[in-house]
This record gives C-alpha cells, sequence and structure tokens, in this order.
C-alpha cells in the first residue's frame, strides 16, 4: 500500500469522497481526452463492416504492428534475427503462427526488452493486471492506447443503450472504504466519474441491507461490476423479499466469469439480464456481447488466435495487442479456456462468435482417472438456495464444495446438489461438502471459483 493509500484510509468519509472525485476526475482526463471520442467514433463506423473489410482492416494493423516490434523492440529484434523470420512474411492473422507463444512469465522476466524505444519515457503511462492467483503484470502503455481501448469497451456498452454520462452503482474490488470501518457508509462518491463506489469488504449478511438502501435513495440506473459481488446483492434482495423500488436499466460485468447461476439470481432480483464483455490490461484480445447476448471478437482491436487446448476440452486465446505500440506482446497466452460458436448471428457484426468463456486453464477439476472436467458452475444452475459457491480441490479425484447457503437452505438442496455433482463427476470422485459463512476473495475482491492446491507433482503426473 502506497503512502497516499494510507493517508487515504485515515480520512474521515467526506474527505475521502473528495479524494475519489479528484481522483475520478483526472481519470476522466486521462480516459475520456479528445482522442476518445475521435477513437468511439471511429469504431462505431467499423460497427457493421462485412467480414472482409474488417480482417483486411485487422491485417493491415497487425501487419504494420509486427514491423513496429522488429524495429522499436528488443525482444522481438532479436528473436526475428535469430530465427531468421522477416517481418514482410506476416502479413496476415494466420501468418503469426511463425511466431512462438509469449508467456507472462517470460514478460515478466525480461520485462525492459519488451519495451519498445520508440516510446519516450514521458509519453509511457504503467498499466497492471490483478493478478488474482499471484503474479500481477506492470508494463508500458500510452494515454492514446488506453483511450482506444475505452473506446471499444464504450462502443459496447452504447449498443445496449448506455451513455457515458449514466450513474453507475460500482461493486468491484476497489478498496475506498478503510477494512476496520463497522458502520455506514460502506460506498464512496466519485461524481466527475457518476460513480458510487461500494466496498466489496463490507458485503456481510447484516450490512446488506444498508447497501439496498442506498441503493433506492441515489437510484443509479446502471450497476457494473464483480458478477460474484452483484449476485450476492441479488441473492439476499431474493431472500428477504426485497425490491429496490426502481428500474434498474443496464447491468454490466467485468474481471470474473459470468456464471449462469449470477445470471439468474440478477434477472430474477433486478428485472436485467447482464451484459458482459471480456477483456483485460493487456489489450491481447477483446470479445463483446451484442444485443442477441452472443460473444462477438473485436477483430479491430486486436489480433485473437484460438488453439486447440491440449489438455483437455475448449481452446486457448492467444492475442496481440496491435492497439499498445509501448509494450508490443505478440502471440500471448492469456491462460483462458473458450468454446467457439457458428460464426453467424442476427445483429450482423463481422467478429467471430465465443460460445463461452470457460475460464483459465486451472479453473479445471482433475478426476481420478485424469480427465480435466470444465464448467462446473452448471452444477449450481438450479441452485437458487446457494448464495455462493467455490469448488477446492487438494488431491486429484477429492473435491470440496464450499456452499455459503440462504436461510431457505434445505436437506434437499444438498441431496439435489449432490445428485448435479455425480451425472458430471461419477461415483469415484470423493465429495465433501463444507458450508462456511463467506468466500476468501483475493486482494482485489474477485472471487475464484475454482481453488486447486493440488501437489505440482501430481499435476505433472495427471497431464502426461
Amino acid at each position: 500500500m502506497t503512502s497516499l493509500e494510507t493517508l487515504y484510509l485515515k480520512m474521515p468519509p467526506t474527505v475521502q469522497n473528495t479524494l475519489c472525485s479528484l481522483q475520478g476526475w483526472r481519470i476522466q482526463q486521462s480516459r475520456y481526452g479528445k482522442q476518445f471520442y475521435s477513437f468511439l467514433d471511429a469504431a462505431e463506423h467499423r460497427t457493421f463492416w462485412s467480414v472482409e473489410k474488417t480482417k483486411q482492416y485487422r491485417d493491415k494493423r497487425l501487419h504494420a504492428f509486427i514491423q513496429h516490434a522488429y524495429e522499436t523492440v528488443p525482444f522481438y529484434r532479436d528473436h526475428f534475427q535469430k530465427t531468421g523470420i522477416l517481418p514482410e512474411e506476416i502479413k496476415t492473422l494466420e501468418d503469426l503462427g511463425k511466431l512462438p507463444i509469449l508467456t507472462k512469465e517470460e514478460v515478466q522476466k525480461q520485462y525492459t526488452k519488451f519495451v519498445s524505444t520508440a516510446i519516450p519515457d514521458n509519453k509511457q503511462i504503467i498499466a497492471h493486471t490483478s493478478g488474482t492467483t499471484g503474479g500481477g503484470l506492470r508494463f508500458a502503455t500510452t494515454t492514446q492506447a488506453s483511450q482506444e481501448q475505452w473506446a471499444i469497451w464504450w462502443r459496447y456498452r452504447r449498443w445496449h443503450g448506455l451513455q457515458t454520462n449514466a450513474w453507475c452503482g460500482y461493486f468491484g474490488g476497489r478498496s475506498v472504504v478503510p477494512l476496520p470501518q463497522n458502520r455506514p457508509p460502506f460506498w464512496r462518491y466519485n461524481y466527475p466519474g457518476r460513480q458510487i463506489l461500494f466496498s466489496a469488504y463490507h458485503m456481510r449478511p447484516d450490512n446488506m441491507i444498508l447497501y439496498v438502501n442506498e441503493l433506492r435513495r441515489s437510484r443509479p440506473p446502471w450497476l457494473h461490476g464483480y458478477p460474484s459481488l452483484l449476485a450476492l446483492l441479488a441473492s439476499f434482495m431474493l431472500e428477504n423479499g426485497l425490491e429496490l423500488g426502481y428500474r434498474i436499466q443496464w447491468i454490466t460485468i467485468g474481471a470474473e466469469n459470468l456464471l449462469p447461476q449470477q445470471i439468474e439470481l440478477m434477472q430474477r432480483a433486478f428485472g436485467v439480464s447482464p451484459r458482459q464483455h471480456y477483456g483485460m490490461a493487456e489489450a491481447v484480445a477483446n470479445f463483446s456481447e451484442c444485443e442477441y447476448g452472443r460473444l462477438h471478437v473485436d477483430e479491430d482491436f486486436a489480433a485473437v488466435e484460438f488453439l486447440p487446448n491440449p489438455n483437455g476440452p475448449g481452446y486457448k486465446v492467444i492475442g496481440t495487442n496491435f492497439s499498445n505500440p509501448a509494450t508490443p506482446l505478440l502471440r500471448y497466452d492469456i491462460q483462458d479456456l473458450v468454446t467457439l460458436a457458428d460464426s453467424t448471428c442476427p445483429c450482423a457484426r463481422p467478429g467471430r462468435i465465443v460460445g463461452s468463456v470457460d475460464g483459465r486453464a486451472e479453473d479445471y477439476v482433475i478426476l481420478k482417472n485424469g480427465a480435466r472436467l470444465g464448467r462446473m458452475d452448471h452444477i449450481f444452475k438450479d441452485s437458487v438456495n446457494v448464495r455462493e459457491a467455490q469448488i477446492y480441490q487438494r488431491e486429484i479425484g477429492q473435491i470440496i464444495i464450499r456452499i455459503v447457503r440462504s436461510t431457505a437452505y434445505s436437506d434437499q438442496d444438498e441431496t439435489e446438489l449432490l445428485q448435479s455433482i455425480r451425472r458430471r463427476t461419477g461415483n469415484d470422485t470423493e465429495i465433501e461438502i463444507e458450508y462456511v459463512a463467506a468466500l476468501a476473495r483475493s486482494k482485489t475482491g474477485k472471487l475464484r471459483f475454482v481453488v486447486s492446491d493440488i501437489p505440482e507433482g501430481q499435476l505433472k503426473q495427471a497431464y502426461q
């Protein structure tokens, strides 16, 4: 924690609101500067381009970016020279296969070799990934690259009628309220950004009614945040027969995978289905949900490859961030897995369609026979009396299901849940249900659906 953060957390709530607003104003100036609206206009102009025209645009940017990486990035200059590959040979998405796949660990170990010499230090801004499982990545980007990324995100939001001046109830991982604080308010206001920042770390059962009452009072039409937090709020409202008393128009989510049972809870509590996009700080891939509920690859923003997963079902997402000249990442392995769908949609947008984002490579349960089982979230689809759930595995063939129960949870719920698990894992899997008051979250407030502590040696044996 920085000294500024330490000082902030010692201030009274009124001063914290002022500081949140000052920070919000700074972010607004950086994120939504003059170039942002130019990027947004251009992105919206490309929305309904033909597939062929979109591919040509993507490949043109990709080819120029490869040349930029070769000429200005030490890592890639050395690689091209050692392998004898010429940057002129890489003109299309398919040509990227001539390059090796890049891991986050490689970037962390040799970071200075990935920074472009063409971008002066005073033009670089430092971004970072959250590192939910540890090992976050810090890297250089530019104001222009950041504004283009936010333009792509706002293009998707505007598909659904959202505008940049909408007030938002934000349920994310920002530490805006001191952890020891035990009296409301458990939220802070960012007035320039039109945000009410709700603390994820104080959403205990005895505090939840205070969150509901603040939403009733402030009436933000838009809720955004981690799906696990919004689903937790929705579950509390349904369990206690509560309503907000006004219409939520939009729910958008990010940072975690959106699970079917979370969609169901939000629909029932808020009367609107959550919309999602898939993106990350590294900007190597982006998928946006259209009005028909399908995730389209934003082909005009990054070069995305889908490679078969060698360890099980699904496809690995490999991306190239041709919008960030400061830290080019070519064929970067995001460690996420997806399923693919038919590339047609009534909305007529040109991007390939992702069927589902199935999570990270480690978000799989390993059975005794070595099979890797994904999409375990479906076992909770009909468990309406489960507030939150998490799968924990410390031995191959054994799983612990951690459950936060609602007051309506019964023995029948447990029986049906066990039956649902057995249908997917078979009878030789050892299953234990552990009831807990709350699930542990990461330092950034995220909730991991699958937590694996299987020893590395066992993992290697399972993959052989």
